[in-house]
């Protein structure tokens, strides 16, 4: 009986020999194909939230975004803009799609660093029934020859960023503060070839702050 159950346990153990490393393969492959699942959805999740303040995208605008590159060097910001009432009729809404670069970053210590040049492009829209993407039929063609609804925005400017000591972050592990000069599509074919334009009739400063999440 001893033998019968020693030659029993051997056979059994040998088969778990073959199948276990079949199993734990498969396993294996499931773990990675979540993991790579997991990953793809945690990259829509933003990293960052920003605050601006004029540019030609309203008033003030709040954003979100993600900070992607090896060094995080791009970003791409969606905000929304509020435009109060002055000479309309009534306060408006904006919304911005933007495209950030910035090349260098400068370490000045361990909470201090300076990014020299930050630069984009971007894309807004004022939301109203007074304004139109394609101009309308009452006008004889090629009367205005641009839109009043969308505006392409290039831009120039710096940033410097705060690095939170880890014990004492809370919401975010970096504040940076920034500012841009920027002009419009319109403002630039203004601008072009009209000496009589000045730099701060086709410039615009604004200023912002970015808190960063992740």
């Amino acid at each position: 009986m001893n033998m019968k159950w020693f030659i029993f346990n051997l056979l059994f153990l040998s088969g778990c020999a073959f199948v276990t490393p079949s199993l734990q393969a498969q396993k294996t492959k499931y773990d990675r194909r979540m993991h790579r699942y997991r990953k793809h959805w945690e990259n829509l999740i933003p990293t960052h939230l920003k605050l601006q303040y004029a540019g030609n995208m309203g008033a003030v605008s709040v954003g979100t975004g993600w900070d992607y590159g090896k060094r995080n060097q791009w970003e791409t910001d969606v905000y929304l803009g509020f435009l109060p009432k002055n000479s309309s009729k009534r306060a408006k809404m904006t919304m911005t799609l933007k495209q950030n670069y910035m090349p260098w970053s400068w370490s000045v210590n361990d909470k201090l660093s300076i990014e020299p040049l930050a630069c984009g492009l971007y894309m807004n829209t004022i939301f109203g029934d007074e304004f139109w993407a394609e101009e309308p039929e009452r006008y004889p063609n090629g009367y205005y020859g641009f839109s009043t609804k969308v505006r392409f925005h290039a831009y120039l400017g710096q940033r410097f960023t705060i690095n939170i000591n880890p014990q004492q972050r809370h919401s975010a592990k970096e504040v940076t503060f920034f500012y841009e000069l920027s002009a419009s599509d319109l403002y630039i074919a203004s601008a072009v070839g009209n000496s009589y334009l000045k730099p701060r009739d086709y410039l615009s400063l604004s200023f912002g702050v970015k808190l960063q999440l992740f």
